[in-house]
C-alpha cells in the first residue's frame, strides 16, 4: 500500500469529528502522487459524498472544463478538499471539523509536493492568506517553501453568481506560468525561525 492510498485508507476510517458519522463515504481526494498542480476545494456536497469522488457534480464539470482551457485534465492534478466528509446540508464547515481534518491536508500535501497550488474558496483560502478577502485576493500568489500558492473563487460561486465565471477563468489562465516560475525558479526550503516564517508567508509576489 502507497503512502498516500494509506492516507486515504485512515480518512475512509476516521470519526475525529461529528461528519465521521453523517457522510456516506469520506472523499480524500484523488490525482497522481507526482503531481505538479494541487487544487484544494472546501468540502464534498452531495454528489461527491455519494461517489466518494472529489468536484464530480456541476463545480466539477466546470472545474474540469477550466482545467482544459488551460492544456490540464483531471487525471494530470491532484484535487481534495480541506474537509473530507461532506457537512450536513452542505454547510459551511465549523472550526473542529477543519481542525480535523487538517493533519490529512498537510500530509497530503507533504506527499505530493506540488509545485503549485490553488485554494478554491474561502475556507482553503483561509489556510494560507489568513484574515485575507478572497473578491481582493484572488489570482494573487505567494510561494511558501518551494510551493507556490494561487487563491481563486470555488467553481460553485460561478454557478450562483454567473458575474464570477470570467473572472475565475482569468484566474486559471495565470496558472501554467505560475508553474513555470516554480520551475524555473524553485525554492530550497529551509529551517527558519518563526518570525522569518511568518515573514515568507506574507510576502506576496
Amino acid at each position: 500500500m502507497g503512502k498516500l492510498d494509506q492516507i486515504n485508507d485512515e480518512i475512509a476510517r476516521c470519526r475525529k469529528c461529528r461528519l465521521g458519522y453523517s457522510r456516506t463515504h469520506a472523499v480524500p481526494g484523488e490525482g497522481p502522487e507526482d503531481a505538479e498542480v494541487m487544487f484544494i476545494g472546501e468540502a464534498p456536497g452531495f454528489h461527491e459524498d455519494r461517489q466518494g469522488r472529489p468536484f464530480v457534480g456541476a463545480s466539477g464539470h466546470f472545474l474540469d472544463e477550466l482545467l482544459e482551457e488551460i492544456g490540464l485534465k483531471r487525471e494530470d492534478v491532484f484535487i481534495t478538499n480541506v474537509v473530507k466528509c461532506r457537512p450536513p446540508g452542505n454547510r459551511d464547515p465549523k472550526p473542529d471539523e477543519l481542525k480535523a481534518c487538517a493533519p490529512y491536508l498537510e500530509r497530503q500535501i507533504e506527499m505530493i509536493k506540488p509545485k503549485v497550488i490553488v485554494t478554491l474558496g474561502r475556507f482553503s483560502m483561509e489556510r494560507y492568506f489568513p484574515g485575507a478577502s478572497i473578491t481582493r485576493i484572488h489570482g494573487n500568489h505567494k510561494r511558501i517553501g518551494s510551493t507556490i500558492y494561487m487563491a481563486t473563487f470555488h467553481p460553485a460561486a460561478a454557478l450562483r453568481q454567473p458575474k464570477w465565471r470570467d473572472t475565475i477563468r482569468d484566474d486559471f489562465q495565470k496558472i501554467p506560468e505560475l508553474l513555470k516560475m516554480a520551475k524555473e525558479h524553485p525554492v530550497e526550503e529551509e529551517q527558519s525561525t518563526p518570525d522569518d516564517e511568518k515573514y515568507t508567508q506574507l510576502r506576496l509576489f
